[in-house]
């Protein structure tokens, strides 16, 4: 039985390799490393389909060293071990140390990142992983900060077409198919820039058809043989955070067309209500705060509703918050102004409460002044009187720093009446 398409396109030169330029072009960092011979430990980070397993693999074979491969969903901390060791046996005097390729790595626990640290930091090995999480996120600090971080990119429109022609022209089965790419828009779009998705496509389509036809691909039959569009969209990946990432900027950037554009994106990609709802909860706070206070009873009210209704029906209340945070008037001062306060409280350090605003439940602490000279603001016209609430070493300091919208305009000036301060 003949390995799938994408195996048997898989590269094992650089000169096959398509896409990366920016890594393996001529006079790229990763070229000039191969070339040399010696090579550091490093991690690729790029969406899947995008060639990291495959560089790893090119490289191991142009150097001519021991190859190792873990993946990190099988692998344990007992199977890295076994790994180092046996590759610190067979390393030879002034050679070039083995490679240890951990594909998935951000899937690895803490312990077994930690596991690699001596190994790599003494050169016994030389790790490369690959991932498709961030990996500030998913690589313990240590571990990061000892191998060089390599991004790779989704592939470009020109790189999928190059890689289209190459195989029904070189691949040993798809040759023998009197094969016409009439249309590719619908392959490079159902790809999402990754390779072994197109490659999986096209061979999905090429078997769909009697092998004695001659076989004229166009976006018509890519569409009925897929029969849906297979979207990218993870609900535990980069592409995740990268989606709520642009529908939060959105609202943020008032556009309500692209928060809503977004929000699609997250609602046919799978995603939780409830995530959802709890950012729109976050954004009502963080960047419409004090501009317009209802946005937080609103961005609330959302979040109930959608746990009582649930999908589909819980589209529409979504698509109501998510257009009337963006329409509305933004303001982060309260975000601000917690943020100032707690830069405070880190430089400042556990200040005294004035004797005045302490608590005062027990006889003693009356006698030694706790609470007395507190005046109770409800005992004074408008409910109002000045005293001092601050710590003695902050008095007169301000946090919040109104924002020249409707609402704290109104805000302000009735602190000012109350404080006296113009």
């Amino acid at each position: 039985m003949a390995a799938p398409l994408a195996e048997r396109m898989r590269p094992t030169t650089l000169d096959n390799y398509i896409g990366q330029k920016h890594l393996v072009g001529k006079g790229a960092v990763l070229r000039n490393m191969i070339e040399i011979g010696r090579i550091q430990s490093f991690i690729l980070w790029g969406p899947p389909g995008v060639g990291k397993t495959t560089l790893a693999q090119i490289i191991a074979h142009r150097l001519e060293i021991p190859f190792y491969t873990l993946s990190a969903v099988t692998s344990g901390v007992k199977d890295v071990r076994e790994v180092i060791q046996r590759a610190q046996s067979n390393r030879f005097f002034n050679t070039a140390a083995p490679i240890l390729f951990i594909d998935e790595i951000h899937r690895f626990s803490k312990s077994q990142q930690d596991s690699l640290l001596g190994a790599v930091e003494q050169g016994i090995i030389t790790l490369i992983g690959a991932t498709t999480e961030n990996p500030s996120f998913e690589v313990i600090r240590p571990l990061l900060s000892r191998c060089q971080l390599y991004v790779l990119k989704s592939l470009e429109k020109e790189d999928l077409t190059q890689l289209l022609h190459h195989a029904i022209s070189h691949d040993t089965i798809l040759k023998e198919r009197n094969i016409s790419l009439d249309e590719t828009n619908a392959l490079l779009q159902y790809s999402g820039g990754d390779a072994r998705k197109l490659l999986n496509i096209l061979e999905l389509v090429v078997e769909s058809v009697s092998q004695d036809v001659e076989l004229h691909i166009t976006d018509a039959m890519v569409k009925e043989r897929l029969q849906q569009n297979p979207l990218a969209y993870d609900k535990g990946g980069e592409l995740h955070y990268d989606i709520i990432s642009a529908f939060i900027k959105s609202i943020r950037g008032s556009h309500p067309d692209a928060a809503i554009y977004w929000l699609a994106r997250m609602i046919e990609g799978g995603e939780d209500p409830e995530f959802i709802a709890r950012r729109l909860i976050i954004s009502a706070s963080e960047d419409i705060g004090l501009a317009n206070p209802n946005a937080l009873l609103i961005a609330n009210a959302a979040f109930d509703a959608v746990m009582k209704i649930g999908w589909p029906e819980a589209r529409i209340t979504l698509a109501q918050a998510t257009i009337y945070l963006a329409t509305s008037p933004k303001s982060n001062s309260a975000y601000n102004a917690i943020n100032t306060a707690l830069q405070e409280v880190q430089q400042s350090g556990n200040l005294p409460v004035p004797l005045h605003l302490r608590n005062a439940p027990t006889k003693l602490m009356k006698q030694l002044g706790y609470g007395e000279d507190y005046k109770y603001p409800h005992d004074y016209p408008n409910h109002f009187v000045a005293q001092q609430y601050m710590p003695d070493q902050l008095n007169g300091t301000q946090l919040w720093e109104p924002q020249p919208n409707p609402a704290e305009q109104k805000l302000t000036e009735y602190m000012n009446k109350l404080w006296n301060k113009g």
